[in-house]
């Protein structure tokens, strides 16, 4: 019952729509992208309201109180610095893992309306639902980042997203429980990675077609002490396993604020 009080948005939520051939996009030149979009009106929850909190074991995402001693969060060598560490205990704390490994370079994202979308590498937001992985790509990566000599049972492949800008939040991750997703709502495409200057590289990724019994939540006014965890994939069959995400416009916003920036990482979790 508490659960049904929770403070909702109605926002445009963007899925794969039909698509004969295998869907591909780029971080940066978007006109290269092979991808048929839909956007779709849903219900999205205030995850913030509820009266059960989300949980990384039963919806697969949560959000945690975290204070980081980065200071500017737009300082490479500061995120460089600490972000390697605090992801070992935050993802430690919420997980119970045995070893966590941060891979990847942390990544900013700015909104539209910023002065900043768009100068760095992949920079601007994710506007359509997907999954930042396949199922292969993270058993293959899992086996790259594993400490060594140190087989493990159990690997999770997770998500840390901050808001860096003050609330309220223009355009908030949208996280989808990943119960309420099917497998046939995934189809594998590929991700380019075309930054000027440096090979362009690819890796597989997932993107998510529409279903009206997808649950999907938000938590409106988020500040830099706050971290918001979700499953991106889970070798234990059994466990959220895929937790779609998309940036949306939040039509209860007051216009005229700061355009959102955030920051997001990337880490293996194991259990041995």
């Amino acid at each position: 019952m508490a659960q049904s009080l929770a403070r909702t948005v109605t926002g445009s939520i963007v899925y794969l729509g039909p698509m004969a051939e295998r869907p591909r996009f780029h971080a940066n030149d978007h006109s290269r992208d092979n991808l048929v979009l839909q956007k779709h009106k849903v219900t999205v929850e205030d995850a913030r309201s509820r009266g059960v909190p989300a949980s990384l074991a039963r919806e697969g995402f949560t959000l945690v109180p975290h204070k980081s001693a980065i200071a500017d969060f737009r300082d490479a060598d500061q995120v460089a610095k600490y972000a390697a560490g605090e992801m070992d205990a935050l993802l430690k704390q919420v997980s119970g893992a045995d070893a966590v490994v941060m891979f990847g370079p942390a990544i900013l994202r700015f909104g539209e309306r910023s002065t900043e979308a768009g100068k760095l590498n992949n920079s601007q937001p994710a506007r359509f639902s997907h999954i930042d992985s396949s199922d292969a790509r993270s058993r293959d990566a899992a086996k790259q980042f594993a400490p060594k000599d140190r087989p493990y049972r159990r690997y999770v492949q997770f998500n840390v997203w901050r808001a860096i800008s003050p609330p309220p939040q223009d355009i908030p991750l949208g996280v989808c429980d990943a119960q309420s997703v099917a497998p046939g709502d995934l189809v594998i495409g590929d991700a380019v990675f075309d930054h000027y200057g440096v090979p362009e590289w690819t890796s597989e990724s997932t993107l998510v077609r529409a279903n009206p019994a997808h649950r999907w939540s938000y938590y409106s006014n988020m500040t830099r002490d706050e971290a918001l965890v979700f499953v991106c994939k889970d070798s234990e069959t059994g466990r959220p396993q895929n937790v779609p995400h998309c940036a949306f416009d939040d039509p209860s916003c007051p216009p005229g604020g700061v355009p959102r920036a955030s920051i997001e990482m990337r880490a293996m979790a194991y259990w041995f």
